[in-house]
């Protein structure tokens, strides 16, 4: 808008006008067309559904009392076609009953005739707003003007220019021929003269005497040819699908091309439709533990918050955070390390709801629309925080126990307490880092300058008073299922307790199944894609590939020495480690370069945690971990639904955060600290 009331040059929003007043309706038309709207006036309600239909407007201002089909009806059609267009009902008699029985029907505002057209703009202004949050929440795409440039940048969710290049790319990796060297990998028997080559084969341990990748793959896969040059061939194009599956779901996923939920869906159809894995196993691939951890993760929450409770957890973790820098430089060493010990995906569970309320509290008291600054302080310092706990100690991760295993096939044993002397000092500088950078990149940007986190988490919880019996039992659940993912996820994984724990909230009458079926399905099917991606590219060998080429690469000066060797290996597995599991990271790096450190004269052990350190580094990409999936599944606007965090911003700040933990490990930890330990030959 103007100074004069009028809108900006080019944007003229579109509004229906619908009256059967022919001189209210035309001389209203004429004072907004003068403004700068795109009216289209009618006088029934049934050609209001029509234009609806075809026209599309944002707002639509609708009179209540008209003959034959009135404004209730029509406003109910008009729902049912565009929930996301806004209505403005007028009314000539303005009573309270009035107001009622429109407020049931999803109205944006109601307004008394004869209306001040300045009063009649702001509305519409307002009402405009509130169709883009709309949109967001019906996942809509929103286009200015589309011109054909515009068209094929697009916005989030739809760039059809990008699907363009995604789709060029999967094409030319599925037509070019595959290397020799993939070829020879996956043609190498175990067992044979070239076994070493193929001991960074996801499942070497599970392949029989003489049997190549190839063979095993075509094996599990279901591959017509299952023997010899055949097997091999198969096996080297389902490689290149998959590195283009990854190309393309990388790509529409950092630049949103298509919504989350459809490129995580796409991944599954291009196994599906190339054969990669037969039916049953692409499903497989998707419904792993990890997938059922993130759904019974964010039913888990959605519990705790609608109980409360995460108000009292918050109090008892938040104590010390009196301002936003206590919360940077106290609070994320805390959490870190205490993720090294406890899963740190339940800490960000149980943590990220309490962040949510307290800036949503935050907003509301200091009268502000939003403060991106601040909702990416608080929870994308928790969620870094969290991940670099990783390295501490053996229980913060699979992937730390698979390393383990690698080191153990070698003859070497690392007890608990060596790996906490190796990792543990790394957790808490590297998290100092993290409120370091936040509190620097963030101070001059706060709307809200001043936030004593500790003081809302109390007062938010005073507000609902004493524990309820419902909190006594969430509060008993909660523990239990702690104690089962701290003691028997080795043997029941990480997401069947958690499924176990919802059923039994839901046997308790607090958990209903509306309140499942209302958590960030998105979120879910991205992380399914993820671990079906990541399992494609270590069976077709596609991942051990990856891995050759790059210690291929290397300068014989970092492949001759521990250090050397551990800082290129880190730099790689901290890159790769954005685009699948940590664990499907570790598995398919971790054999390649154990032997190397051998053969080097070097500890592989050394070499082994570096790779397993450098797994916990997935900051750029949602899909990285659970951690990155679960933050940005809760960081909405519980009023508009505006996605707060997006996953630009995770690639933003993430890449940032990615480089500093690099440095951190290669200056403080291989070139520091370990140069005075002991490592095992």
């Amino acid at each position: 808008m103007t100074e004069n009331g009028k809108l900006a040059s080019g944007e003229r929003p579109k509004i229906l006008l619908v009256d059967d007043e022919d001189g209210f309706r035309n001389a209203m038309s004429k004072r907004l067309t003068v403004r700068g709207y795109d009216v289209i006036d009618i006088d029934n309600g049934e050609d209001a559904i029509k234009m609806v239909r075809h026209e599309d407007p944002e707002v639509v201002i609708l009179d209540q009392k008209m003959p034959d089909m009135d404004g209730i009806q029509t406003l109910r059609e008009l729902k049912k076609i565009r929930p996301e267009v806004q209505i403005i009902m007028l009314t000539g008699y303005g009573s309270i009953e009035s107001a009622r029985k429109t407020g049931q029907y999803d109205i944006f505002s109601y307004l008394q005739k004869p209306t001040p057209i300045d009063d009649m703009v702001e509305k519409i202004e307002e009402a405009r707003q509130e169709y883009r949050y709309a949109m967001q929440r019906q996942e809509i795409p929103y286009v200015e003007k589309p011109t054909l440039k515009n068209w094929l940048i697009g916005v989030q969710g739809r760039r059809p220019g990008i699907m363009i290049i995604g789709a060029l790319l999967f094409a030319l990796m599925y037509f070019i021929q595959p290397t020799d060297r993939l070829m020879e990998l996956l043609g190498a028997e175990r067992g044979g003269p070239k076994d070493e080559l193929i001991m960074g084969y996801s499942e070497y341990r599970g392949m029989g005497e003489g049997e190549t990748p190839a063979e095993f793959y075509a094996k599990i896969s279901k591959q017509k040819h299952t023997e010899g040059f055949a097997a091999v061939e198969q096996a080297a194009q389902k490689a290149k699908i998959m590195i283009g599956v990854l190309i393309v779901a990388a790509l529409f996923w950092a630049t949103g091309a298509v919504p989350i939920g459809v490129a995580a869906l796409l991944v599954g159809v291009l196994m599906y439709w190339f054969g990669v894995l037969p039916p049953n196993g692409v499903t497989k691939a998707y419904a792993t533990d990890a997938v059922f951890f993130i759904f019974g993760v964010l039913a888990m929450s959605t519990a705790i918050s609608k109980t409360g409770l995460d108000r009292r957890i918050g109090i008892l973790l938040l104590k010390p955070s009196t301002s936003i820098m206590r919360m940077c430089l106290i609070f994320a060493p805390m959490v870190a390390v205490t993720a090294s010990f406890l899963s740190e995906h339940a800490i960000i569970a149980f943590i990220a709801p309490v962040f949510m309320l307290i800036y949503m509290g935050a907003v509301r008291v200091s009268n502000v629309t939003k403060d991106k600054a601040l909702v990416l302080m608080m929870m994308l310092t928790l969620n870094y925080a969290c991940n670099v706990g990783g390295p501490g100690s053996p229980a913060a991760g699979g992937r730390n126990v698979i390393m383990i295993g690698f080191l153990k096939d070698y003859g070497i044993d690392v007890t608990f307490g060596q790996w906490v002397m190796y990792g543990l000092p790394f957790v808490p500088v590297m998290a100092i880092v993290i409120g370091i950078y936040w509190y620097l990149w963030g101070r001059n940007k706060l709307v809200i300058k001043e936030l004593n986190v500790s003081a809302a988490v109390k007062r938010e919880s005073d507000k609902i008073g004493k524990m309820t019996g419902d909190e006594y039992k969430t509060a008993v659940v909660l523990v239990l299922l702690i104690l089962a993912w701290s003691a028997l996820s080795g043997i029941f994984g990480m997401g069947g307790p958690v499924i176990l724990a919802l059923v039994a909230l839901n046997i308790l009458g607090i958990l209903r199944w509306k309140d499942i079926a209302g958590i960030h399905w998105e979120v879910v099917f991205l992380y399914a894609a993820a671990s079906a991606m990541g399992y494609g590219l270590a069976v077709t060998g596609a991942a051990m590939w990856i891995a050759d080429t790059f210690v291929a690469s290397l300068p014989a000066i970092m492949t001759s020495s521990g250090p050397g060797l551990s800082i290129a290996v880190s730099a790689f597995v901290g890159v790769l480690t954005n685009f699948m599991s940590d664990g499907a990271a570790v598995a398919s790096i971790g054999p390649v370069v154990i032997p190397m450190a051998a053969m080097a004269g070097e500890s592989p052990v050394m070499v082994g945690l570096a790779t397993s350190f450098a797994s916990s580094f997935a900051h750029a990409m949602v899909i990285g971990t659970p951690n990155n999936a679960i933050i940005f599944a809760l960081a909405k606007d519980y009023e508009t639904g505006e996605q707060l965090i997006t996953i630009q911003d995770f690639f933003r700040h993430g890449v940032i955060i990615m480089i500093l933990s690099l440095i951190v490990l290669w200056g403080f930890v291989i070139l520091g600290y370990w140069r005075f330990l002991p490592f095992p030959a």
